[in-house]
């Protein structure tokens, strides 16, 4: 029994595809087949039902899975000892996150970790929330990056990045010349909403309840990449996370307006089990992430009238936004985070809801 084919067996499994198990261990779609026909052929019997879509293991395959899982996860913990006997990062991170963390920015992310330590891999597979959350404490994935993180049970979670949240309004809309705006003015406008079992639409409901504004919810959607499309159409005004709609300000397409009386944020943490080993990769992959963005991320970009102005030719400011205690602070430069299928859908972070173990394929 060759481990690689334990191994390429187990992420076939966790990723639910031969294909996505064969690119992570960049093998073919046939040779990872072949791997899990191999062993079926060792131990004489079906570890995988193949006729139904998608696949199920079979009774023998769960119980070799969890048998393989616990065989990696040795090997793989033992291969950390001794890397930290030689002060060398190796080895893989495998990391759920939510869509809208954004596959421009995590990418950045990435590359920037793998040229630090080139021995270290980084495999980010996107999910719900409650996904996130599950497969961390299942010990499928080393660390989870959700919004509006916190501690359940055995997960702890870290504060990585607070997101200022804007208004989002069509290029022709009457606030769309604004270069902020008094979230008073919002009273009675039309507005797309996120669905009300979401904690980030009872988080935005909570604020504008808070400063005496009632908006009229025309539509609504359990992802950002819907709302977005509504705002596009001229259905009406949106407040989301800055950073998830960078790519359409840049394009022209959308218009993001910051609060002149208000400072509203989106969290997003790191989070992870509360007494799991952290292999050295993972916890220089933490550190990594933190120094690069220690609370605030999204570009500067031009909102308002000054969107307008760029394309007249005329210099923009940045967007500023405060932290809670009132501090100014600038917003870093980054990667694009909206380039991705983003979504705020969710229960304890407010990104989603889905059945345990559905894998999301689609654009979402």
């Amino acid at each position: 029994m060759h481990l690689k084919f334990v191994e390429l067996f187990c992420d076939v499994v966790q990723y639910r595809s031969f294909s996505k198990a064969a690119a992570a261990h960049n093998v073919s779609q046939s040779a990872a087949s072949q791997a899990v026909n191999l062993l079926e052929k060792h131990l004489e019997t079906k570890l995988i039902d193949r006729s139904v879509r998608p696949f199920e293991l079979t009774p023998a395959g769960e119980v070799y899975y969890e048998g393989c899982r616990e065989i990696v996860e040795s090997v793989h913990s033992l291969e950390d000892r001794i890397h930290k006997l030689r002060d060398k990062v190796a080895g893989v991170v495998h990391i759920a996150a939510i869509y809208s963390v954004g596959f421009l920015q995590m990418d950045a992310y990435i590359k920037g970790f793998s040229e630090r330590y080139r021995d270290a891999k980084v495999r980010v597979e996107y999910r719900h929330p409650e996904e996130v959350y599950q497969e961390v404490l299942d010990g499928e994935a080393d660390l989870g990056l959700v919004s509006f993180p916190r501690d359940r049970g055995e997960i702890v979670s870290r504060p990585w990045q607070d997101q200022p949240m804007v208004l989002v309004v069509h290029p022709q809309h009457k606030f769309a010349r604004e270069t902020s705006i008094s979230v008073k003015k919002l009273d009675g406008e039309p507005f797309v909403g996120f669905t009300s079992d979401l904690t980030i639409r009872k988080e935005i409901d909570r604020w504008l309840k808070k400063s005496r504004v009632s908006v009229q919810i025309v539509h609504e959607f359990d992802n950002i990449e819907n709302i977005k499309r509504a705002i596009e159409v001229g259905t009406g005004g949106a407040i989301l996370p800055q950073p998830t709609i960078e790519r359409e300000v840049r394009s022209g397409s959308l218009v993001a307006i910051p609060f002149s009386d208000v400072q509203w944020l989106r969290p997003l943490g790191v989070i992870h089990k509360r007494q799991e080993h952290l292999s050295n990769a993972t916890q220089k992959f933490i550190e990594y992430l933190l120094s690069q963005c220690p609370t605030c991320v999204g570009d500067v970009l031009p909102t308002g009238n000054e969107h307008n102005r760029k394309h007249e030719g005329s210099a923009t400011r940045a967007v500023s936004g405060a932290n809670p205690e009132g501090k100014s602070k600038s917003i870093e430069e980054t990667s694009d985070a909206a380039a991705s299928p983003s979504s705020d859908t969710g229960t304890a972070d407010g990104e989603g809801n889905s059945r345990r173990k559905k894998r999301q394929t689609h654009l979402i």
